[in-house]
């Protein structure tokens, strides 16, 4: 059974910094690529920031450009989201992913294997 553990919310002033944590039991963590999506109240799931298998390609939405990185250790079957300059309307439940296959995605419905979300509040 496969399970993704998400780690690393909580609450945070505006321009403060967090890194989430998500880790991989289960399957071969080394040949998935894995995503980071969040959900704010009222709004549908959103792309944040996706990784290839190896960690050599990544991607990320234009609304956190710059300011998130993702991140990924195999040895430690855990990726990693660190959010810096963090804004208000960044508070979401964020929820990483894995996909069976290597390349990165930024669509939700390529996506398998999801955690059960973290929630992030940053207050103005």
């Amino acid at each position: 059974q496969v399970q993704l553990v998400e780690s690393g919310g909580g609450l945070v002033q505006a321009g403060g910094s967090l890194r989430l944590s998500c880790a991989v039991s289960g399957r071969t963590f080394s040949t998935s690529a894995m995503g980071w999506f969040r959900q704010a109240p009222g709004k549908e799931r959103e792309f944040v920031a996706a990784i290839s298998w190896s960690g050599g390609s990544t991607r990320a939405a234009d609304s956190v450009k710059g300011r998130f990185t993702i991140s990924r250790d195999n040895a430690k079957n855990t990726v990693y989201l660190q959010m810096n300059s963090l804004k208000p309307e960044d508070t979401a439940v964020y929820y990483c992913a894995a996909r069976d296959k290597l390349g990165s995605s930024t669509i939700i419905n390529d996506y398998r294997y999801w955690g059960q979300g973290t929630q992030v509040t940053v207050s103005s």
